[in-house]
């Protein structure tokens, strides 16, 4: 089975930051999905999973209620590594494109007061929310945003290297 292009970035030196994922072609469109990424893999404690969840209520809700964007979402979910979300766009942006997007997006998660859509008519685990944990994080994200403004890596992936025997075999490491 041929290994899918998220498991052939390297996870062990990937940072925080908006990455281009993959981009699909459906018919005269295509569908870019984009890692947004809060945590490094492997190195550091995951995002908790109530605060996770209230990211995914609130930041889906700011997209899907910004002007400028709302038309272009898709979906808005946690990746299940809990290192990060998967922003899926019509069309196709650079990475780069994203970044005041999610800033703004980021940063409501602290202007928040409530979690929207948490009524158990509206969620499937309704009592699993943690609105104080989710705007920590989310200032930890802005903040590392802005730091590294300037910083290209944190719009491309590190690529693992990988091996291939003479026979054409190839050897992973994710």
């Amino acid at each position: 089975m041929e290994l899918i292009q998220s498991f052939s970035v390297d996870h062990m030196h990937l940072e925080p930051g908006t990455f281009l994922s993959r981009v699909d072609r459906l018919g005269n469109y295509s569908v870019t999905t984009y890692d947004i990424r809060l945590k490094r893999p492997n190195r550091e404690p995951v995002i908790d999973v109530a605060a996770m969840h209230s990211l995914e209520h609130i930041i889906a809700t700011y997209l899907r209620n910004d002007p400028e964007w709302k038309d272009e979402v898709i979906y808005w979910g946690p990746m299940g590594c809990l290192t990060g979300f998967y922003l899926i766009l019509k069309g196709s942006r650079a990475p780069q494109e994203l970044y005041e997007l999610m800033l703004k997006a980021f940063r409501a998660v602290g202007d928040a007061q409530e979690v929207p859509g948490t009524a158990p008519a509206n969620c499937g685990h309704y009592l699993m929310h943690n609105l104080a944990m989710a705007k920590w994080y989310a200032r930890e994200f802005v903040t590392y945003l802005e730091a590294n403004a300037d910083n290209s890596s944190i719009f491309e992936y590190p690529q693992a290297e990988r091996l291939v025997t003479d026979a054409g075999q190839h050897f992973y490491d994710s």
